[in-house]
């Protein structure tokens, strides 16, 4: 009896080790669920990182878009049961059922957006931190504006937002103490009509240098002949910003999918905040490039910037992380 039992416990061992070496080697099973269309930037951002690993030979991706928060626990579940390896997404104010599903499925490897930390040994977080190139932005706006009165319009006055916006006024204070504020949110995710009126709102109160958190505000900035900043994509490029985009605060999420993907692969996955990987040090944050602003931004806050996205780099300069809602100061 004891010799069958020993049998069986080889086989099931060598079952699993069988099964892991065939995942590192090959590839895993991945699954997006976004609650936006993937045209949307924040869900776009996820799907161009795992479209990436995809098109890379590294995992097998299929995903499901404008879920709402109401279905969503449904689609979790039902990928959860389909044998995926991995699933990513956002766990936004669903906190609390989305972590009742990853203890459901104990094998299945979670990686979420959440403003909670990591639960359990399989549930992983992450957001948006570009806080760090925000600043960077913030010191050529400070730099730039010749009213100092700078425009600021976000979507809502959440963690995610708050943190950009309040990096960005200080990077702009740091260069121009003088320089002031208006704080906008529209209430939506993407509305961009909504957008462009609360920039033309702003413009009409003084501002000549506008801060595009959400779509709709580089069309008001073109309309009134002004500069604007860019973010979580390529704004100058990818939201016909020419001439009108200075640069964009960047977030891209490739080393934090390829973190993942290796966890799981090497059977080692557990439940981890991936917030570094969405910041500069591991390139999960960026400025983008000035275009045709290159000759036009002050050489000296140029290099003053250069010398302070280094530092950000290397740990040696830190930028805050206020999650605190900004207000007005004019």
């Amino acid at each position: 009896m004891k010799r069958i039992l020993t049998i069986a416990i080889a086989l099931c061992l060598s079952v699993a080790l069988s099964a892991t070496a065939a995942m590192a080697g090959g590839k895993i099973k991945v699954a997006g669920i976004y609650t936006q269309p993937i045209q949307q930037k924040w869900d776009a951002c996820l799907h161009k990182a795992l479209q990436k690993a995809a098109d890379a030979g590294e995992i097998e991706y299929v995903y499901s878009e404008k879920v709402s928060n109401t279905d969503y626990v449904r689609v979790l579940r039902e990928y959860s049961e389909k044998g995926v390896d991995l699933i990513v997404g956002e766990a936004f104010g669903i906190s609390r059922d989305v972590t009742k599903v990853a203890a459901d499925y104990p094998a299945v490897a979670y990686l979420l957006g959440d403003t909670f930390g990591p639960r359990g040994s399989n549930l992983s977080v992450f957001d948006n931190y570009i806080h760090e190139p925000c600043y960077l932005m913030g010191m050529i706006a400070g730099s730039m504006t010749k009213s100092n009165k700078i425009g600021m319009v976000g979507g809502f006055p959440i963690g995610e937002v708050n943190r950009l916006f309040n990096a960005f006024m200080a990077g702009a204070k740091a260069v121009n103490p003088g320089v002031e504020f208006k704080v906008s949110f529209i209430g939506s995710w993407y509305d961009p009509p909504k957008a462009k009126e609360f920039a033309f709102a702003q413009v009409e109160a003084g501002v000549d240098v506008l801060y595009a958190e959400r779509a709709g505000v580089v069309d008001a900035a073109r309309e009134k002949g002004l500069i604007a900043f860019g973010n979580v994509n390529d704004m100058n490029k990818e939201e016909n910003g020419k001439d009108v985009v200075v640069t964009s605060a960047l977030w891209n999420m490739d080393a934090a999918v390829g973190h993942a993907i290796a966890m799981v692969k090497a059977g080692t996955f557990t439940a981890e905040d991936y917030r570094e990987f969405t910041m500069m040090g591991k390139g999960g944050a960026s400025l983008a490039p000035y275009y045709e602003f290159e000759g036009k931004i002050d050489a000296g806050v140029k290099a003053k910037v250069a010398e302070t996205a280094a530092a950000i780099k290397a740990g040696t300069v830190t930028v805050d992380i206020n999650d605190d809602e900004p207000k007005s100061t004019f």
